[in-house]
This record gives C-alpha cells, structure tokens and sequence, in this order.
C-alpha cells in the first residue's frame, strides 16, 4: 500500500505557525489504513511552535528556492533558511518512504499549493507555490491540499 505524505497539522498535531492544528477529518480515513507520513516542513526546518506567521515576499517558493525571494514573517525576520531546510528534508523524507502523493495545507508558504498568500500579510492570495511543493513537484511527487483530499480518495479506490 502506497504512503503519501500529509502536512502533520493536518493529521491534528498542533504545530501550524500559531500553535494549532488544522484538523482535517477526511484525512483520518488515510490514517486509519496506515497510510499517511506525517510530515511539518517548518518545524522539520527548526522553526518554534508557535512562531510569527510568514510569507513569500516578492515570489514563489521556486523563487525561494532559487535565491531570487525569501520568506519573511511577520515581525521582519527573514526566515529563508529554515523554510528550504524543512522543504529538503521533507523530500529526504519522501525519497525515504517513495512517496508519490502528497496533501498539504493549502495557501501556507511551505506547503501552498497553486495559491499561497501574496507577501503582505493582509490575506490576500496570488498565484503560486509554497516553498515545500516547490521542491516536491520538482521531484515528480503530485500534490493535493486539503480541499482536494476527497477526490483523492476516490482515485486511490479506483
């Protein structure tokens, strides 16, 4: 049976940028089969809980990961480096178990997917990647968020 990697807050561990969990409850139906690697790029990358949010300040997480923008949380601090840490070992993690399938949070600047926040701290979106998907579609693992994890329980059963 495959695994697939899930954002640990996700699964209800409490360790999102302010201390809580983002629970998702269909995700626990993955739990239940033992299929899931629960995985927190910015805790992995040494980041607190809880910690300042943070965002991508003038790209995307390829950008992060090409040197051309950072990540930088609320309080001014530039955060880069723990966010490309936690994304590289996230992927060991992911060679590790050959996972194929990730479902991250959706819109987070590690693990955004298509949308994350625009680097004003004022909620709104633009298009793009957080900096963890950056690197794990790089690698060819296909990503979904929490919004989707309904459709990809139906491709798992077919």
């Amino acid at each position: 049976m495959k695994k697939i990697l899930v954002s640990a807050c996700l699964t209800g561990e409490p360790c999102a940028y302010d201390g809580r969990a983002r629970t998702c409850e269909a995700i626990f139906q993955l739990a239940s089969e033992n299929r899931i690697i629960p995985v927190c790029p910015e805790c992995l990358g040494g980041l607190p809980i809880p910690r300042p949010p943070a965002e991508i300040v003038n790209g995307s997480g390829e950008d992060v990961l090409s040197g051309r923008a950072h990540v930088i949380n609320r309080e001014g601090e530039d955060v880069t480096a723990a966010f490309v840490k936690g994304a590289r070992l996230a992927l060991e993690i992911a060679k590790r178990e050959g996972i194929q399938v990730a479902i991250l949070k959706a819109r987070s600047p590690s693990c955004g997917y298509r949308q994350i926040y625009d680097g004003t701290f004022s909620g709104k979106l633009r298009p793009g990647h957080g900096v963890t998907v950056a690197l794990l579609l790089e690698a060819g693992i296909s990503i979904y968020t929490e919004n989707e994890v309904g459709d990809l329980i139906t491709c798992l059963k077919e």
